[in-house]
């Protein structure tokens, strides 16, 4: 798994909860696949947290794959978030 800071492993487990957030995008901003996010949820998260994600993630309330997205979605942030650009916030 890749050396990350405290504060980038906060982003990702941030944006794997998120469900509008695809696996893809945390590929592109953090390179990341979607096995190592799971390793790193397991490690970072309680057991009972860590199945709780994964139960919603396998479920079919959760988007987190792109090909199992509806079409008409184009973006990976609701259009309220702030912009991230390649893993830095913007200024508030």
């Amino acid at each position: 798994m890749k050396d990350l800071s405290a504060e980038d492993i906060d982003r990702v487990i941030g944006m794997a909860w998120e469900d509008r957030t695809p696996f893809e995008a945390i590929l592109y901003q953090f390179q990341l696949p979607e096995k190592e996010v799971i390793k790193l949820m397991r490690k970072h998260l309680k057991p009972s947290s860590f199945r709780l994600w994964r139960k919603r993630v396998n479920s079919g309330v959760s988007q987190k794959h792109l090909k199992k997205r509806n079409p008409d979605i184009d973006r990976f942030k609701c259009s309220r978030q702030r912009q991230i650009t390649h893993n830095k916030i913007s200024k508030r």
